[in-house]
C-alpha cells in the first residue's frame, strides 16, 4: 500500500489508499476521513490542521489560519509570503505544510510509507488560461515532491469521481459526472461500464471534460458581501459629496486568500481613518473591530455555516456580537438564490458545451452523478439537473468520492489491481 490517491480541496481533503479489499478513504483527524483544508499557526508551539485549526482559532487563540489554501495555485499569490509569527512563509510553503501533515497521518493510517501519488486536479485550475493551469499542476507536483511522493501523477476530479460511481453499475450507461466542490465546478462525460473497468486502457471512455473557476467560496463571497458587508459600511457614503467607502477591503474581507493581507497595521489606520469620514461611522466602526481583533476568518466561517443551514432549514439567523452587541442578519433562501443565482446559472451553462463537445444532446445522458459540498444548494443542484433533465439522478459520497476513485486510480497506475493504464489526464 505504497501508492494513494490524494484530492486536495478548497474546502476539504481526502486521501484514499487501495488495499486488498479495494479502495478506502484512511482517518485523518478523529477518525473521520475528511479534513478541512486549513491550517493554524499559533504564536507558539507547531502548527494545527483541519477542524483543531479552526477550534483553536475559532476558540481565541492568538496566531494565524489560513483556509481555502488551493484557491491559491494558479496566481501569483503561490509565490507571495505572509506573515506567520516572527517569520514570513511563502504560500507554496504553507501548503507544503499543510500537505505534508496530510501524508504523515495517511501514513500512520496504514501503516507503511506512502511514496506514490495521484493528485486530482480541477478541470480549469485557472479559467481560459493553459499557462496558468500548467503552472498550477507543476506547483502543486512540485509540492507533492517536496513532502516525500516520489512518483507522481494526475486526475481530473470528476473523472476520479467516475471511477467511484463505475463499482455501483451493472450494464453500460452515459454518466455526466458533476464535481461542484469548494473552489471550482468541474463536469466529465464518461462511458461508464463495470465489465470494462479493469481494461488497461479507458481513454476512449472519456468523451468530454468541462469546468469553471466557481465553487462554494465563491458562493460565500457573494452572500457576505451582500448580506453581511454592508452591515460594515460596504457600499455607504462618506461625507464627502460622490465618495463611498472603497469596495476593496470589503472584497478582501469576504475572500479567504485575501483575509490576511487586511492584518498588516496599515489597513487598521486607514479604516480608522474612514471611520472619521464616513457619514454612518457606526457602521464603519464595526469594519474596523473586525480587521484589529482579527476577525475575519471567524466571520468568512459563519458566513460559511449560514449558508449551510440555509440551505437545510431555508432560513437563519447569523449572530454579529464579534462585531457589536445585539447585532446579527437574518437570511433565507430566497436571498441566497438572490445574491448567488448567476453563479448556479454559470455552472450549469457548462454542461452545455461539455455536452457540445461529446457531440450530444441533453437526452443521451442515462445518468446524472452528483459530487462535492455545493451540490447540497438546492438552487445549484436544480440547474445542473434541468440541463440533464431526463437523466436519472445519482448522489455519490459528498466528500469522498474523487478520493476514492483516486485511489482506484492509483492502484490502476502503480500495479497494485490488475490494469496497466489508467483513464488519464496526462
Amino acid at each position: 500500500m505504497t501508492a494513494c490517491g490524494l484530492d486536495f480541496g478548497t474546502s476539504n481533503t481526502t486521501l484514499g489508499a487501495m488495499g486488498r479489499d479495494g479502495p478506502r478513504l484512511v482517518a485523518l483527524e478523529d477518525g473521520a476521513d475528511t479534513l478541512p483544508s486549513a491550517i493554524f499557526f499559533p504564536r507558539t508551539g507547531t502548527p494545527m490542521v483541519g477542524r483543531a485549526a479552526m477550534a483553536a482559532y475559532v476558540g481565541g487563540e492568538h496566531g494565524r489560519l489560513m483556509r481555502a489554501l488551493k484557491s491559491v495555485l494558479g496566481t501569483s499569490l503561490v509565490d507571495e509570503t505572509t506573515a506567520v509569527g516572527r517569520v514570513r512563509l511563502s504560500f507554496r510553503g504553507v501548503i507544503a505544510a499543510y500537505l505534508a501533515e496530510v501524508k504523515a497521518r495517511g501514513e500512520r493510517s496504514v501503516g507503511e510509507e506512502l511514496t506514490r501519488v495521484v493528485l486530482g486536479r480541477p478541470v480549469h485550475f485557472v479559467d481560459d488560461d493553459a499557462a496558468g493551469d500548467a503552472r498550477a499542476q507543476d506547483v502543486l507536483g512540485a509540492i507533492a515532491r517536496d513532502i516525500g511522493f516520489r512518483d507522481i501523477s494526475f486526475q481530473f476530479e470528476p473523472i476520479a469521481a467516475s471511477l467511484d460511481y463505475e463499482r455501483q453499475v451493472e450494464g453500460e450507461e452515459l454518466a455526466l459526472i458533476a464535481d461542484i466542490g469548494g473552489g471550482t465546478s468541474d463536469f466529465s462525460i464518461v462511458r461508464i461500464c463495470r465489465a470494462r473497468s479493469g481494461e488497461a486502457d479507458r481513454a476512449s471512455d472519456i468523451l468530454a471534460n468541462e469546468g469553471v473557476r466557481i465553487g462554494g467560496t465563491d458562493f460565500d463571497r457573494r452572500l457576505s458581501l451582500s448580506m453581511v458587508m454592508p452591515l460594515l459600511g460596504h457600499g455607504s457614503a462618506l461625507k464627502r459629496e460622490g465618495l463611498s467607502m472603497p469596495a476593496g477591503i470589503y472584497q478582501d474581507l469576504a475572500t479567504w486568500s485575501a483575509i490576511n493581507r487586511l492584518y498588516d497595521g496599515r489597513t487598521a489606520r486607514t479604516v480608522r481613518e474612514l471611520e472619521r469620514d464616513a457619514a454612518r461611522p457606526e457602521m464603519v466602526r464595526r469594519l474596523a473591530r473586525a480587521i484589529e481583533d482579527e476577525r475575519g476568518h471567524g466571520l468568512a466561517l459563519d458566513v460559511e455555516a449560514a449558508k449551510i443551514r440555509v440551505a437545510e432549514a431555508g432560513r437563519t439567523s447569523l449572530d454579529l456580537a464579534m462585531l457589536e452587541a445585539g447585532l446579527s442578519v437574518g437570511i433565507a433562501h430566497e436571498d441566497l438564490v438572490e445574491h448567488t443565482g448567476s453563479l448556479a446559472e454559470r455552472i450549469a451553462r457548462q454542461i452545455s458545451t461539455c455536452l457540445a463537445a461529446a457531440g450530444l444532446a441533453p437526452d443521451d445522458i442515462d445518468a446524472l452523478f452528483l459530487t462535492g459540498g455545493s451540490t447540497r444548494l438546492s438552487h445549484v443542484r436544480e440547474a445542473i439537473c434541468a440541463c440533464v433533465p431526463q437523466a436519472r439522478v445519482v448522489k455519490g459520497d459528498t466528500f469522498g468520492s474523487v478520493g476514492t476513485g483516486l485511489a482506484i486510480e492509483a492502484g490502476r497506475r502503480y500495479g497494485q489491481i490488475e490494469a496497466a493504464r489508467p483513464l488519464s489526464c496526462g
